[in-house]
């Protein structure tokens, strides 16, 4: 890499560290560029970024931003994984650790706060923005639901009774 295209990717990653809802950091030493491929395209259809880059890049583009805590995670062979929603990044890499043991998870950030990896795996098991939306929805139907239920019980009572005294006038 020439100097220029090292001060270009310096920024382009302090933005990231800026913009981005979460960041995790962790080891992929002796991963294949098949496994590799996976894992960013899974981390791509998830809505977030994986990026391996050089450990004294990382930690320049670190600093003056809030993740400025996670400089000292990068050791060793690090990807940096990343996304708006705070839940996307961390949740994709620990389903991925699981089935892969050379992802090892070393931490991250999520704002200012700096995560060990129990807190990333925590993170992780947080429902993603979608499926809160989708709970919050259902939450706010049902009680419409049960009040058009209660709302029609007494007037199809009323129909039964009415119904009863056709009948026995019927029979009669």
């Amino acid at each position: 890499m020439e100097r220029a295209e090292k001060r270009e990717f310096v920024t382009e990653l302090n933005e990231v560290f800026k913009a981005s809802g979460s960041v995790v950091v962790a080891h992929y030493a002796g991963a294949t560029v098949a496994q590799m491929n996976d894992f960013r395209s899974k981390m791509r259809a998830a809505g977030g970024t994986i990026k391996v880059a050089k450990n004294r890049l990382a930690k320049i583009a670190l600093q003056g931003t809030d993740a400025e805590g996670i400089s000292d995670l990068f050791t060793g062979q690090t990807l940096i994984a990343y996304s708006t929603d705070p839940i996307t990044a961390p949740k994709v890499v620990v389903d991925f650790a699981k089935g892969n043991d050379k992802i090892v998870v070393l931490g991250g950030a999520m704002g200012t706060t700096t995560l060990n990896p129990e807190g990333v795996k925590s993170l992780a098991t947080l429902p993603s923005l979608d499926e809160l939306r989708a709970k919050l929805l259902g939450m706010i139907q049902t009680p419409a639901t049960r009040i058009a239920g209660v709302v029609a019980a007494p007037a199809s009572q009323l129909a039964r009774v009415f119904s009863a005294y056709a009948k026995k006038d019927e029979a009669a």
